[in-house]
């Protein structure tokens, strides 16, 4: 009986966002997915917890199937059981005909897919947004600033 109530209790939800900053001024987005990840372990209570980093973090396909590296997900403080790689690649999870539009984008030249932010949906999955980009060139970078910070002087007015 207690089994059968477990199934129908709500996972934990959470506040947990975590984002890479670095991604939006290095990368001009065309487009983004979200995507679920395969993880394993004690990486999910890591990742509830807020310890994981999206530096530099970038996805590539392998076999027709597409992974995150660079992702870091630190080990889980409490306990020893079921430790994990956290640098180890993910998998990544999207829909086929997802992947086959981002396989054929990939191959363009200078397209790259990076991730842009972890977090926890509402039904407690963790989940990657992840976006299809251009890199920026040095002009276009401090074109950006420039922007930002014309924004942040209207803002003062």
């Amino acid at each position: 009986m207690q089994s059968q109530n477990r199934k129908n209790m709500p996972k934990a939800k959470s506040n947990v966002e975590i984002k890479n900053r670095r991604a939006s001024f290095d990368y001009e987005f065309l487009e983004t997915y979200q995507a679920g990840l395969v993880l394993t372990g004690t990486e999910i209570k890591s990742i509830r917890a807020g310890k994981a980093s999206l530096v530099d973090a970038f996805c590539y396909f392998n076999n027709g199937e597409l992974y995150v590296k660079n992702m870091h997900v630190a080990d889980y403080w409490w306990g020893s059981w079921g430790k994990h790689d956290p640098r180890r690649d993910r998998k990544l999870l999207l829909t086929r005909k997802e992947l086959n539009k981002l396989q054929r984008a990939v191959k363009e030249k200078g397209l790259t897919i990076v991730a842009v932010k972890l977090y926890i949906n509402e039904k407690g999955y963790a989940k990657l947004l992840i976006a299809l980009a251009r890199g920026k060139k040095e002009y276009d970078k401090r074109a950006s600033i420039k922007e930002k910070d014309l924004r942040r002087e209207m803002e003062r007015l």
